[in-house]
């Protein structure tokens, strides 16, 4: 599906509206899972706003065939030309190969690097890439400075400051229908994914006496709902590209306790109401217990605000422009 966008042009980014970016991307909001890749959709509508003229192709991955039958769609674009095809995840950059550009840029996000075949296919695309990235410095230390011509950036996209915001938690419960007085915890993913250890988050749940709910094919905007009417935000990952729900919760204020994976432990640093920390039950027992006793943290939001998805996209326009000038 291509979506096509003109931003409107202003005096304040005449050299950022000038430009022309393609965003290809196998992660997208639809009717049928609302959530998918709603960081590139923000990412997006942040560029848009700061004056960058955006088209969107978005497709259905899955199979080798799917991103075949993409890239040859794609292809009957030939005749229209961006300054930058972009594409988020890296078996997308096969696909972005298709348009035609000054750029050809790609995005890692985390699940493209960790299985084997994935990260194989991924990575030899960047012999064709002109700007490489990964959404957190963990994760760009992953990929061998050889597979690239240029050092890895890192482009995350950024959380909502709009939707995810601090709201009284009470409200958010009789919204969602929820107990006002029984103690909840959030698992802030679908714990079908193996790596998200919903068991060790159903373990620290049951050892402080809470109920465990998690993210299901929920719509955005309820998922903001559900981190505030949380007690406690607990992200007990094996890994995390990123660490988007982290800083949702931050930008809610609602306490949070992660594994020191992604942008964990930068992120939290000097936040009350926040810890990353390794995984042990003992451990995570004792400082959910302690998180449980705080209303909300103190800083989240603040430092949720490095990540906005506004400030991220403004370091992808700086990277696309270093990019181009090169």
């Amino acid at each position: 599906m291509l979506l096509q966008h003109t931003a409107a042009r202003s005096c304040r980014s005449r050299l950022k509206s000038a430009l022309k970016a393609l965003i290809v991307t196998n992660m997208w909001p639809s009717a049928a899972n609302p959530a998918s890749g709603i960081f590139v959709s923000d990412q997006v509508n942040s560029l848009r706003s700061a004056g960058v003229d955006v088209d969107v192709f978005s497709f259905q991955g899955g199979t080798p065939g799917a991103y075949a039958a993409a890239a040859a769609r794609l292809a009957r674009k030939r005749g229209e030309r961006w300054d930058v095809v972009h594409s988020h995840f890296g078996l997308s950059a096969w696909v972005g190969r298709a348009a035609r550009a000054q750029v050809h840029a790609v995005t890692f996000h985390g699940t493209d690097l960790a299985h084997q075949r994935s990260r194989r296919i991924s990575l030899a695309a960047l012999r064709f890439t002109d700007l490489a990235a990964a959404v957190s410095e963990e994760l760009a230390e992953s990929i061998p400075p050889s597979r690239s011509r240029w050092p890895i950036e890192v482009l995350p996209c950024g959380v909502s400051l709009d939707r995810f915001v601090p709201s009284a938690k009470a409200d958010a419960r009789a919204e969602l229908g929820m107990s006002p007085t029984e103690r909840i915890v959030l698992l802030p993913s679908d714990p079908s994914r193996p790596e998200k250890h919903s068991d060790r988050a159903t373990a620290v749940a049951t050892a402080v006496g809470a109920r465990l709910i998690s993210l299901v094919n929920v719509a955005p905007n309820d998922v903001a709902l559900r981190i505030q009417a949380a007690d406690l935000v607990l992200i007990p990952s094996e890994r995390e590209g990123f660490g988007l729900a982290l800083l949702e919760a931050l930008a809610c204020e609602t306490p949070v306790l992660s594994t020191p994976v992604g942008i964990a432990q930068e992120a939290t640093k000097g936040v009350v109401g926040a810890r990353g920390l390794n995984w042990d039950l003992a451990s995570w027992t004792e400082a959910a217990t302690e998180l449980l006793e705080l209303k909300e943290t103190t800083g989240g939001r603040i430092s949720a605000q490095r990540w906005s998805s506004d400030a991220c996209a403004e370091t992808v326009i700086s990277a696309w422009n270093r990019a181009l000038a090169r």
